[in-house]
């Protein structure tokens, strides 16, 4: 079809080409990304503070225990969306590398389509009602001392799933920018950047 593909920041790999719709979200995404990041780094620092409970005091927090599972769980769902639209996701490289951009597209195409985006669908749809039956029952932690509004945390499956959709779209108009025009692909020098 003839259309460009950008460059990456290095100069070195043709890249796809972004659209508007991609550039927004992918704004959104990694400004959620940025935020989220910041889990991490709370998540170390309450599993630092229960194991100093634990060996130093001889006290293990049941709370403590509960809040690293929800930060880590925080931090894993909504990372997905973040390393698929940094395109720092999985893949094998050894095959990856030696094909050309189109060839790559193509079969992105066919991932997302007939993979991905119908697996995100699952997921949230049978998510819904496990989650709205923790919100309605107002659900709790089991464990004597636990957290309170298990619900919320439940919650972060359907958000980052979403997320995750989100982003594979966004990667979806990217490739069929590159592939067959539509959405038509933002030129590079008129493309906004947001980092």
């Amino acid at each position: 079809m003839g259309f460009c593909a950008e460059l990456d920041p290095a100069g070195n790999k043709p890249q796809l080409p972004g659209t508007h719709f991609s550039d927004a979200a992918d704004f959104l995404i990694r400004r959620v990304g940025e935020v989220v990041s910041w889990t991490w780094l709370i998540l170390l620092l309450v599993i630092m503070t229960n194991v100093m409970a634990r060996y130093v005091f001889g006290r293990g927090l049941v709370e403590f225990e509960e809040i690293q599972w929800h930060l880590y769980s925080i931090g894993f769902l909504c990372g997905l969306s973040y390393c698929m639209q940094t395109d720092n996701h999985v893949r094998i490289d050894i095959l990856h590398e030696r094909m050309g951009l189109r060839t790559r597209s193509r079969i992105e195409l066919c991932g997302l389509i007939f993979f991905l985006l119908p697996f995100i669908l699952l997921v949230v749809y049978n998510a819904v009602p496990f989650v709205a039956y923790s919100w309605s029952v107002n659900e709790i932690s089991d464990a004597p001392g636990g957290l309170p509004a298990r619900w919320a945390i439940k919650s972060m499956l359907i958000v980052g799933f979403l997320l995750l959709g989100l982003a594979a779209v966004s990667r979806l108009t990217r490739v069929t920018a590159l592939l067959i025009g539509f959405p038509r692909p933002l030129p590079q020098s008129k493309r906004q950047t947001h980092d």
